[in-house]
């Protein structure tokens, strides 16, 4: 059997990053730390933290912490009908994937909607954080699928809208000859990552071809929007974020009547279905309020 002193050690030093402030969270002594992370190795034969700055977790430390996680959220659903458990001090952490953009435009007011939670959040493409459920290592994830995950709920939010925007110098230098598939294919263009196909889908859908500009890629969607007004690229931006340089005219839309929609999943898993409840009814409420439109509603 696991010891879950010793399981509590690892995950607070993966949390925090360092022996020291997991110490502090647990209120013990470096020391102590140190040594119920030496003793669960010598139990398990394996090493489970990378000893670097910060503290990392190797492949099997990290399903371990995941492990407590996992239990640590059980022992929270069973707190109103065992009144022995309140007196636990430290909040739940919940570990969840979720797309930047969303992060940037409307997950924040979801999570300020919820209390007694720690958020754990992992970035990636709404195409590819469905990923980090199959895997187990999130316990919920905003999603472009649509089709539950095997031991998850689904629930639809709505769509995130983008809207191809640019600086009006920067569409009077690429695109005098309005925007077609030549100058479309010379105009640079912003991109997130290699995961991001926003602009081709949209490239594609517009022009009825696959067009290659020279790419600009950008991890940051406030970056996007700055770069966009800077003129360094055109790029497709969450509406919510651009609006208002739309209407002050900083931004240009490079066709206005086409507006690229992206529907987006919450799902969650079902064995915390319970101590998540109050968070799927915070960001299932904010995503309706804020996306473009309810979808099935």
């Amino acid at each position: 059997m696991l010891d879950y002193a010793h399981l509590t050690a690892l995950a607070a030093v993966i949390r925090t990053g360092s022996f020291e402030r997991a110490a502090q969270q647990l209120n013990v002594t470096p020391s102590a730390v140190s040594q119920r992370i030496k003793l669960l190795e010598e139990r398990l034969g394996v090493v489970l933290v990378v000893r670097d700055q910060p503290c990392t977790a190797t492949e099997v430390g990290q399903r371990l912490c995941q492990h407590v996680e996992q239990v640590a959220l059980l022992e929270s659903s069973l707190k109103g009908s065992l009144p022995g458990l309140q007196a636990e001090s430290l909040p739940v952490t919940l570990r969840i994937a979720v797309n930047a953009d969303s992060l940037a435009t409307w997950f924040i007011p979801a999570m300020a909607k919820t209390e007694g939670y720690l958020f754990d959040l992992v970035l990636d493409d709404q195409d590819h954080s469905a990923e980090w459920l199959r895997r187990g290592e999130v316990v919920a994830a905003v999603t472009g699928h649509d089709t539950p995950i095997q031991g998850c709920d689904c629930h639809p939010l709505g769509a995130l809208r983008y809207v191809a925007t640019a600086s009006p110098e920067y569409c009077g230098r690429w695109f005098t000859d309005g925007f077609n598939e030549l100058t479309a294919a010379r105009a640079p263009c912003l991109i997130f990552n290699q995961k991001d196909r926003l602009q081709v889908e949209w490239l594609r859908q517009v022009l009825g071809a696959d067009v290659h500009p020279p790419l600009h890629l950008l991890p940051s969607s406030q970056a996007f929007v700055d770069a966009a007004l800077a003129g360094i690229g055109w790029g497709m931006n969450p509406e919510p974020l651009v609006i208002d340089h739309l209407r002050t005219g900083r931004l240009v839309a490079l066709k206005p009547d086409k507006s690229l929609d992206v529907p987006l999943f919450w799902q969650q898993s079902r064995i915390v279905s319970r101590v998540m409840g109050n968070v799927t009814r915070a960001v299932v409420s904010e995503a309706r309020t804020m996306l473009a439109f309810a979808i099935g509603t």
